[in-house]
């Protein structure tokens, strides 16, 4: 089975389009790597590195030093498809963050989306 083309796909050339969609609705870059630091344990210097690096999706989540064990929390559907059915861990993860950005710019509190 040939691997989705996403997750070659560097997370740096995606990140941009979080942020511009956070932003249009009033939230802030800050919020936006909150977000991704909460479901992966990077910190913030981590994070950079990676878009540094201009790391693909599958290596930025294989990297990732603690993926958050409350991620299987979030539920719903993204792209027509619920998150919690996708069987394939790493696009999983991909929809997991994809889910929470979504949920940021929707105005939910940051306590609502890390699930506090």
């Amino acid at each position: 089975m040939t691997k989705h083309r996403i997750y070659s796909m560097s997370f740096a050339s995606v990140y941009p389009h979080y942020i511009a969609k956070a932003e249009k609705k009033g939230r802030t870059k800050a919020e936006v790597d909150e977000i991704i630091r909460w479901l992966t344990g990077y910190t913030q210097e981590g994070l950079d590195a990676q878009l540094e690096k201009k790391t693909g999706f599958e290596d930025f989540f294989a990297d990732a030093p603690r993926l958050n064990p409350a991620r299987s929390l979030i539920t719903g559907v993204i792209c027509g498809v619920r998150v919690e059915d996708i069987e394939e861990p790493t696009m999983q993860e991909i929809r997991y963050l994809d889910k929470l950005i979504d949920e940021l710019a929707k105005g939910k509190t940051m306590e609502r989306i890390l699930r506090n």
